[in-house]
């Protein structure tokens, strides 16, 4: 066998060349990102349509676009009138004017095609570019004449906007309008400034006592003239010539009529602003007034005082249904939903029903305060209204001397809904609720929920049937028609208390307990049955009619009591009654 040919050592490698060499090297370079809100205003797209009612970005505008108005309402007066317009300053007078000129034509080109507004009920668009007329072109016949700039002024429309759009986001409206009737009059104060001083010069500064003689600050001498002159103070030199009494007649008939109005203007603002502490203090004195006439107790008169004061700083009205009277249904709905379903929907009488049935509900619901000591409701009452706590806590109390707390019931929590469904009998109160310091309670009425249900049989079924139930367990715990019986508690009533783990069990047996008390109810009982039930709830097996006089005195008042004492006179001899120690409330 022959030899493999060697293999050919490797060639060195090539040394790279310069422009090589340039390309491998990284190059170094920083990229600068702008802020988060440029970014966002870059990639901010504008809506095909703006609502000018509830589009807070139109109201921002709208407050650029009314600087740009009050820049040319405020300054083309004095430009004309004072010599502040000189040829050194002119560039910036110039600039300052072309820029609110921009913003006029943004708002046409942006904001004006896509604005919405209400014409016979339907919504349109609607341009206005009559504020927008080049009168400037004759600056190169007439020279930088402020006056050209009149038709700027014609944007009024987008100050009064602005206004309405202001109130509607603050909360204390009638702040802004007190500067706003302001600085009405400071304008007019100021526009009459400028006249005085057209007028001065017209005349010849220091020509006569009357005009301005040219000393000090031009504007603040003249605006100080005005003010004498619109609000009549007084002190003012005499006119002599033809038109200086000119002038200063039509400055006091002017004056006379612009204070006039803005004081006018200026009370009904304050007027607005203090109408509902107005009528607040009106149907307390009338009250008041009432009371004494009638000289009603001084607590009763207090509570009552107590009562208006808390109300009118918890809500700032005495009636909150008074502000959706003039309201639509459908708006008085949606208010309604915000403010009462997250509580109305915590009501377990209520889950499951048509969520129609409920938004009809929310609107029949009223709010009445409490003061800490007053009854909510009353034992033995009839129940007619349920009772839904917005704000504050009530308790349940009653034992011996009716001052016993058995729960405390806050925020959130309903009670006397089961009277509202009690059909027969059976809707008296069960126990004392009283309030625990001020709340803020909601009220449904029976007769307003029987309006509702009958557009929702379905739902009224459903609330039937939890009604029953509820009855049923209240009827099992709380024995109503005779006292408990003085011996150990019932096993079943037991169970339920120390051992929440068999519920349902308990459950079954509850059920078939109430299904045998309404068999029991189907048939009136007996008076033997009534005597045989009593006897076994006093832990007797015999009982004379003098023993069952002295063991039922609290429950003499009762009609099925009164069936065994009659059962029991039947029974004995007519000369045995005679030793029998009857009072009065058994003849």
């Amino acid at each position: 066998t022959s030899d493999p040919a060697p293999t050919p050592p490797p060639a060195p490698p090539e040394e790279p060349k310069e422009e090589e060499i340039e390309e491998q090297q990284p190059r170094l370079c920083c990229k600068v990102m702008p802020p988060r809100w440029i970014r966002a205003l870059l990639h901010y797209r504008f809506p095909a349509s703006i609502d000018p009612f509830t589009n807070l970005v139109y109201v921002l505008w709208l407050f650029f676009v009314t600087l740009a108005w009050n820049w040319n309402m405020w300054l083309i007066p004095v430009r004309w009138a004072f010599p502040y317009q000189t040829p050194s300053n002119i560039y910036l007078w110039l600039v300052t004017d072309y820029l609110c000129d921009l913003i006029y034509i943004l708002d046409i080109l942006v904001f004006q095609p896509r604005l919405q507004f209400v014409r016979s009920g339907d919504i349109v668009v609607r341009l206005r570019l009559q504020f927008l007329v080049p009168l400037e072109l004759f600056y190169f016949k007439t020279g930088i004449n402020p006056l050209l700039r009149f038709p700027r002024l014609l944007k009024i429309m987008s100050f009064f906007e602005f206004n309405d759009r202001l109130e509607g986001i603050l909360t204390k409206a009638y702040v802004y309008r007190v500067i706003r009737t302001t600085t009405y009059l400071l304008y007019c104060l100021h526009c009459n400034a400028c006249l005085y001083y057209w007028g001065s010069a017209y005349e010849g500064l220091g020509s006569t006592q009357w005009v301005y003689d040219g000393q000090g600050n031009s504007y603040i001498r003249c605006y100080y003239f005005a003010v004498k002159t619109l609000i009549t103070i007084g002190g003012l030199p005499d006119p002599t010539t033809l038109f200086e009494i000119i002038f200063q007649l039509i400055n006091y008939f002017v004056g006379v009529f612009a204070f006039s109005i803005m004081i006018g203007q200026m009370r009904d603002v304050v007027g607005a602003a203090t109408a509902g502490q107005t009528y607040y203090r009106a149907c307390m004195d009338n009250t008041v007034k009432y009371m004494a006439s009638y000289r009603i107790p001084k607590d009763v008169q207090n509570r009552v005082k107590t009562w208006y004061n808390y109300t009118w700083q918890s809500q700032g009205m005495l009636d909150e249904q008074e502000l959706l009277v003039q309201l639509p249904d459908k708006m008085r709905l949606d208010i309604a939903v915000d403010v009462n379903y997250d509580i109305v929907s915590k009501v377990s009488l209520f889950q499951g029903c048509d969520r129609q049935m409920i938004f009809d509900m929310l609107k029949r619901l009223r709010s009445v305060v409490y003061l800490p000591g007053d009854y909510v409701c009353k034992k033995g009452e009839v129940g007619r209204e349920m009772y839904i706590i917005k704000a504050g806590e009530v308790q349940v109390v009653g034992g011996p001397d009716g001052k016993t707390v058995f729960v405390t019931l806050r925020a959130g929590s309903v009670f006397g809904e089961i009277s509202l469904l009690a059909v027969g009998g059976g809707n008296r109160r069960t126990a004392n609720v009283v309030a625990h310091g001020f709340a803020n309670l909601f009220i449904l009425d029976k007769k307003d929920l029987n309006e509702i249900l009958v557009h929702y049989p379905e739902s009224q079924k459903l609330l039937r049937k939890k009604a029953r139930l509820d009855r049923g367990i209240k009827t099992t715990i709380q024995f109503t028609i005779f006292p408990p019986r003085c011996s150990a508690p019932s096993p079943i009533v037991t169970e339920m208390r120390h051992s929440p783990r068999s519920r349902a069990k308990w459950r079954e047996k509850l059920q078939e307990r109430v299904g045998r008390r309404k068999k029991r109810e189907r048939h009136e009982l007996s008076p033997k049955a009534l005597k045989a039930v009593f006897m076994w709830r006093k832990g007797c097996t015999f009982m004379s009619l003098c023993t069952l006089l002295q063991r039922g005195r609290p429950e003499r008042e009762e009609p099925w009591f009164l069936k065994i004492i009659q059962l029991c006179l039947k029974s004995h001899r007519p000369s045995f009654c005679f030793f029998i120690p009857i009072d009065s409330s058994f003849s």
